[in-house]
């Protein structure tokens, strides 16, 4: 994947920032297709609604990650340290058998994005992701 960089030159898009842009677009997908799947029949304007909120969230991630911008760096970087501290106690929870009842969505959740940000989270740490995201929200 490439993106075309200033006065005509070419810049490769690291591996992980592509990742980035798909984790992001993937783990909307899914939270629509729960919330619609979750949703009690027949499907009320509630769930439809809430399920496109969650959906426009992460695809405006993944498109300021995909922009460049460095305001969205940091949303996704704190984004994924929020999704490791609650979906990791999700899982110890059920690993624990806690006597609680899960739905599907929350245990895909949990199995998609804690192994996801585990790995996007130290590259957006980085030297590496602080050069590349050089946009700001404003402005050229």
């Amino acid at each position: 994947m490439e993106t075309s960089g200033r006065a005509g030159d070419r810049e490769t898009t690291p591996r992980a920032a592509a990742a980035a842009v798909a984790f992001f677009a993937v783990a909307g997908l899914l939270d629509l297709a729960f919330a619609l799947g979750e949703a009690p029949r027949p499907l009320t304007f509630a769930a439809a609604w809430d399920g496109a909120g969650r959906l426009v969230f992460h695809l405006l991630l993944a498109a300021g990650l995909f922009r460049r911008l460095a305001v969205v760096r940091v949303v996704a970087l704190v984004y994924c340290l929020a999704g490791l501290a609650t979906y990791a106690v999700v899982l110890l929870l059920a690993l624990g058998q806690a006597p609680l009842s899960f739905p599907r969505s929350v245990v895909v959740g949990s199995l998609y994005q804690v192994p996801s940000c585990a790995l996007l989270l130290p590259w957006l740490r980085s030297a590496e992701a602080a050069l590349w995201f050089d946009r700001p929200l404003f402005g050229p």
